[in-house]
């Protein structure tokens, strides 16, 4: 009895794992272009609904920014 409720099981889980289908669930990149007095810091502010400090070091980690040194025109990808 106990076997074929482990086989009935594992079909199961091999049916649900075959017709599950990827996720793109994260979305699409959003990017950002740097305006004239913009810092890192308001662009966290603005664009990141935790703590902002966490949001400069994410946005410096997504876009590879050694400083926090950032120019007008520039994009940055968001977190």
């Amino acid at each position: 009895m106990f076997g074929k409720l482990l086989i009935l099981f594992c079909v199961a889980a091999l049916a649900v794992g075959y017709a599950a289908r990827g996720s793109s669930g994260a979305g699409p990149k959003q990017t950002y272009v740097v305006r004239p007095g913009d810092t890192l810091w308001s662009i966290a502010t603005r664009t990141y609904a935790g703590d902002p400090r966490q949001g400069v070091w994410l946005l410096q980690q997504r876009n590879h920014l050694g400083t926090a040194t950032i120019s007008p025109g520039k994009k940055l990808v968001l977190p």
